[in-house]
């Protein structure tokens, strides 16, 4: 029987063992307001995190988010503020026609025109992301999807499309509208020779989805460049799937990152 060491300080045990293996379910909203700011916060923090990680191209990439009070307006951030500098206070809220209701602007012409589409066509998505990261870029110009070749990657397993009909940079609503279509019910979408982007249920989920997708274009890249990489059967990544690809996961990943960055970071809350 083990002793106890003489002189440690007392552990207080709970009274009987718990058995918990995920998040507790995330409270719903105390108000529209409430949920409003929620959503602009980890929208600004997401900017953030994708200049950390280096997708921060120019002026190219944008995120938005659905406002919880009037369903056709999204929240976007205005072109030509750096991602790493965004604060609340300067996020956009954009109708349904494409004018800026609240903030200065401008707006991304593109950002309208396919982030307009898809929040229409898919009621239950509250944000989508898109940039011009390097790996997405790189795996977008081979026409094809991602395979099921690691844990992580199963998190897109037949939950993404491809968008095989690039026209050159989307300015009109009904390029978003065919971009919508192909993404259909799924959480993500290859943009041919474009990129890559992602939608979900809150912002945490569409960022994080995003970067995972990112970190799933590059490791097919190094396992293609390397040699023949060895898929997942269907059955095993189907399940895989079921595991690691659910909304919940996404959000608990991403703040994980959220927490650290406001530490660090604050202003991006004014």
């Amino acid at each position: 029987m083990t002793q106890p060491i003489t002189g440690a300080p007392a552990i207080a045990r709970h009274a009987e063992p718990l058995r918990k293996f995920w998040f507790d379910e995330t409270p719903a909203p105390a108000s529209v307001a409430a949920e409003r700011r929620h959503r602009q916060e980890r929208l600004a923090a997401a900017f953030r995190i994708f200049a950390r990680y280096g997708f921060d191209q120019g002026l190219a990439g944008h995120i938005t988010a659905r406002d919880p009070e009037w369903p056709d307006h999204f929240w976007v951030n205005p072109l030509g503020r750096h991602f790493a500098r965004m604060r609340v206070s300067d996020l956009l809220l954009v109708n349904g026609a494409g004018e800026i209701v609240v903030g200065k602007g401008p707006v991304n012409q593109a950002a309208f025109a396919i982030h307009a589409a898809i929040h229409e066509a898919r009621p239950d998505i509250v944000a989508a992301a898109h940039t011009h990261s390097l790996y997405g870029k790189a795996w977008s110009t081979l026409g094809r999807k991602l395979d099921p070749l690691t844990q992580d990657s199963c998190s897109f397993y037949e939950d993404h499309a491809l968008f095989d009909d690039f026209q050159g940079v989307v300015l009109d609503t009904s390029e978003g509208a065919r971009i919508a279509h192909a993404l259909g019910s799924r959480k993500a979408v290859i943009l041919r020779n474009h990129g890559i982007l992602t939608a979900g249920p809150t912002v945490e989920a569409a960022a994080w989805w995003y970067i995972a997708l990112e970190n799933a274009c590059h490791t097919q890249l190094l396992a293609e460049a390397a040699g023949t990489p060895q898929r997942i059967p269907h059955d095993v990544a189907s399940l895989t799937h079921d595991q690691v690809g659910r909304p919940g996961g996404a959000l608990f990943s991403f703040e994980s990152l959220y927490d650290g960055l406001v530490e660090a970071e604050p202003e991006l809350l004014d």
